[in-house]
């Protein structure tokens, strides 16, 4: 999206120490902080970058949000992935614009977005009927009524239902993935690429265990984000970072009666 801001749309506002807020426009709306208020007059009609200052004199920039903005500030029920696991994520799992993905444990929608922004139709399961609305709700909030159209999510129990259709990608975000390998197997079509996101080495192992003849080029990666500060010539690492969230695996399903050739050196 360009040009001035509308009602309705979503606005960023950034103060001097880097702050952010998240706001949607409304003609009647006013952004409340300690240093004051801003109409949202102010910022309808305007240009992203242009500058605006409260009742008490504090100056805010205020920009369109990226979806990572989105999902750190998006409301939410459960705990999210965070955007340092999301694009590794997308990218291991080659999401692609016409994938069919299956997803199961969709909770506040982030990886949702993520990959209906990269063109993916999605089919979700979720256990829990809030954070299955939660996930719809801001996906029609940040993407609109037509990723929401490629986003079919129900509620369901992935340890037990019965799973249906024909998928070229299975992400898994649950507490027992390793319960759901063998139920994809009968839905994901030779060649498909299956990740799953797991907090702890031990639920990582779990996965790769679970995985029989059928599963190759199994992998299991941790990303970690460390920030630079940056004062001309003065560099060092920030002290503080995003180190460990999550073990990522990641494998090639090729079919459930597969037996992989023995090969000489």
């Amino acid at each position: 999206m360009s040009g001035v801001f509308a009602e309705g749309e979503k606005a960023l506002f950034i103060d001097s120490k880097q702050r952010r807020y998240l706001i949607q426009l409304n003609k009647e709306g006013e952004f409340h902080s300690h240093a004051g208020f801003v109409p949202h007059t102010s910022v309808i009609g305007t240009l992203p970058g242009q500058p605006v200052e409260s009742t008490k004199g504090s100056k805010y920039i205020v920009l369109r949000p990226t979806l990572e903005d989105f999902v750190i500030e998006m409301p939410r029920g459960a705990q999210v992935i965070y955007p340092k696991d999301l694009a590794p994520m997308c990218m291991i799992g080659d999401i692609y614009p016409g994938a069919r993905v299956f997803e199961t444990g969709v909770g506040s929608g982030a990886l949702s977005m993520t990959m209906l922004r990269y063109g993916a139709h999605i089919t979700g399961l979720e256990l829990r009927e809030d954070f299955m609305n939660r996930a719809k709700a801001n996906v029609r909030s940040f993407l609109g009524e037509e990723a929401l159209s490629r986003y079919n999510v129900s509620l369901g129990d992935s340890y037990e239902t019965t799973l249906e259709g024909s998928f070229d990608r299975v992400m898994l975000d649950l507490p027992e993935p390793w319960q759901v390998v063998p139920r994809v197997q009968h839905v994901l079509e030779a060649g498909g690429l299956l990740v799953a996101y797991t907090p702890s080495i031990t639920q990582a192992v779990q996965v790769r265990e679970s995985m029989g003849k059928g599963w190759v080029d199994q992998r299991t990666l941790e990303v970690l984000h460390r920030t630079w500060h940056i004062e001309g010539m003065a560099v060092r690492p920030d002290h503080r970072m995003v180190a460990h969230t999550a073990f990522l695996t990641v494998a090639r399903f090729i079919g459930a009666n597969a037996v992989l050739a023995e090969t000489n050196d």
